[in-house]
């Protein structure tokens, strides 16, 4: 795992083919808005997420996020438990974050 600040995320992003945003909070803070293209696992029902990771493609490179960091760094390690070869938490989660928001599909 890498920790990576927003700018850092953003370049990244970008430029990174294989990215797969994942956004590991609650379904009620997902509905408060996202990073546009992000898929939701929450980190907290974990018996769901461990069963949602498990279907992953552990080829692409996971871009983490949840409201401050801490989970989303905890997600990042259970990524790499299953063998995912690049996994980025964004440091500051949300709270920080000053790029695009989205509403959830």
């Amino acid at each position: 795992m890498k920790n990576i600040d927003q700018e850092q995320w953003q370049k990244s992003i970008a430029k990174d083919e294989n990215a797969i945003i994942l956004d590991v909070r609650t379904p009620k803070e997902w509905a408060e808005g996202i990073i546009e293209n992000a898929l939701l696992i929450n980190v907290l029902d974990t018996e769901e997420f461990d069963a949602e990771i498990k279907k992953l493609d552990k080829n692409k490179n996971y871009y983490v996020y949840c409201r401050s960091g801490k989970r989303s760094s905890q997600a990042c390690e259970l990524l790499e438990n299953i063998n995912v070869n690049e996994t980025y938490n964004l440091s500051g989660g949300i709270l920080d974050w000053t790029g695009k928001t989205v509403s959830p599909k």
